[in-house]
């Protein structure tokens, strides 16, 4: 009993700081600002996959040309401003979180302070020609897109931050008395704090240009973006931060509270960076873009193979109920009945499982790609797109890649069936006692 105390008090203990951990406002910020502009990238996803596949069907020559001008056009406006829509977003979502009155002036200090950081020149190669030359007076989509995402992330989060700071000094405010229209009261009070704001900001592009030869954007990337990147898109990172997420889940805490800080953001530049190299045809760069597929077929754990597992094996009324009423929204990758209703949460035996089988999942997903059995995922779908069709789409098209999540969700209603079954016999004797 005493042991057992101690395993409540850490797990209690645990889910809390977890939970205050992703209840942070600015990790907060973070998730909002990437489900906000989460359309963009569905939306250049579907434009790779009609210029790449549906369109060389239908049309050859200029006309061909021409349909592709859509999709050339949508990923200008998504994949290629991807860092730029991204800081102002971060910005007024921080703003808004912490009760800061005017977070519009907050989203507009981070997209002045974004493009403060961009270098002065970039070096650009004119067309049809393998020449480099140094242009100035222009923003390269290189340093604005997926490149610069990560710089979006800290500039919007720093400058929105500097920015709310500065505006609660009552000497910075300007005070034009009360029979003023807001609006012009409003942009006056933000006068002071936000020309603070943006000076810094731009005295760190001169420092780093003087001192460094170098810009914000860059030493960011090189600094920041790609170590991380290589380290938690990589396999074992994959799968360990994953694991972590969908075991808070099993404590009542939704996954998101990981996956979304730490892997969903890295994850997206990788895919973006997919997408890009696809429609542009050349080498796709990057195997693990996300855990949707292999790792989530039903929702978190896979859940989609338990209820296979429910409808073919289990013997017990309540639990066939549950996946009965769960199926319909598993389908489309909403398992919150599932894991709530069955119950997964503190459901040892089933723990096990859930927390195991996206693991086996994505490591199948990784060997397959690897090796060539598999298409590179290109094409982001939403998340509520069903098990098979949805691996379809993302791989533009590739037949086999319904056949590997087939085999997977083989795999994980074999390894759910036996924790299924101790799970439904402890049920079964607490019911007894009772």
């Amino acid at each position: 009993m005493k042991k057992s105390g101690r395993g409540t008090k850490f797990l209690d203990k645990f889910a809390e700081v977890s939970a205050l951990i992703g209840n942070e406002v600015h990790l907060r910020s973070l998730r909002d600002a990437f489900a906000l502009i989460m359309p963009l990238f569905i939306l250049a996803g579907l434009a790779v996959l009609f210029n790449n596949v549906l369109f060389p069907k239908i049309a050859q020559g200029e006309m061909l040309s021409n349909l592709q001008y859509w999709g050339n056009a949508v990923n200008r406006g998504t994949l290629s401003v991807a860092g730029l829509v991204l800081a102002p977003a971060i910005g007024y979502l921080l703003a808004k979180n912490k009760g800061f009155l005017n977070p519009m002036a907050a989203s507009i200090m981070a997209l002045s302070s974004l493009i403060m950081t961009n270098p002065e020149t970039v070096e650009l190669v004119l067309s049809g020609t393998e020449k480099a030359e140094q242009f100035s007076g222009v923003i390269s989509f290189g340093n604005i897109g997926t490149t610069g995402m990560f710089a979006g992330i800290i500039v919007g989060l720093l400058s929105a931050e500097l920015f709310i700071k500065l505006s609660s000094v009552k000497r910075l405010s300007i005070n034009l008395g009360e029979n003023i229209p807001p609006a012009v009261a409003d942009s006056f009070s933000a006068l002071l704090p936000g020309a603070l704001t943006l000076s810094v900001f731009a005295l760190v592009a001169t420092l780093l240009y003087v001192f460094g030869n170098t810009d914000l954007i860059t030493l960011v990337t090189n600094l920041i973006q790609e170590p991380l990147r290589r380290v938690n898109t990589s396999l074992p990172g994959i799968i360990l931060i994953y694991s972590c997420g969908n075991f808070l889940f099993t404590l009542g805490i939704h996954q998101t509270v990981i996956n979304g800080t730490l892997l969903d953001p890295l994850l997206l530049l990788n895919l973006n960076e997919n997408m890009a190299a696809y429609a542009a045809h050349e080498e796709i760069p990057n195997i693990m873009v996300n855990t949707e597929h292999f790792g989530m077929m039903g929702g978190s754990g896979a859940t989609i193979c338990l209820l296979i597992a429910t409808f073919l094996f289990s013997k017990m009324k309540a639990s066939r109920d549950v996946a009965a009423l769960s199926l319909a929204p598993g389908i489309f990758n909403i398992n919150e009945p599932v894991i709530f209703g069955y119950p997964i949460v503190f459901n040892i035996p089933l723990i096990i499982p859930f927390v195991l089988q996206p693991a086996i999942g994505l490591t199948i997903q990784y060997m397959a790609t690897s090796l060539g059995w598999l298409n590179r995922v290109v094409v982001m779908v939403p998340w509520t797109t069903p098990p098979l069709l949805n691996s379809y789409l993302a791989t533009a098209g590739d037949w086999r890649a319904p056949l590997w999540q087939l085999l997977v969700i083989v795999i994980g209603v074999l390894f759910y069936l036996p924790f299924m079954k101790i799970s439904e016999r402890m049920l079964q004797k607490q019911m007894e006692t009772e």
